[in-house]
């Protein structure tokens, strides 16, 4: 019996890793980066506007 409980701990660990395993690749609402990309396309257009209206070479 005491075999028997010593099987069942990594048959137990083995089953709670699968059930986090699936959970942790499931399917997830797709998100779209676009809004953190806009704000880094105006970011780039405001520093480029800087340079090019910097005085001096």
């Amino acid at each position: 019996m005491a075999a028997l409980a010593w099987l069942l701990i990594p048959v137990v660990a083995a089953v709670v890793a699968s059930l986090w395993g699936s959970w942790a690749n499931r399917t997830r609402r797709a998100r779209s980066d676009g809004p953190e990309l806009d704000g880094y396309a105006r970011f780039r257009e405001a520093m480029e506007k800087s340079r090019t209206g910097a005085r001096g070479a």
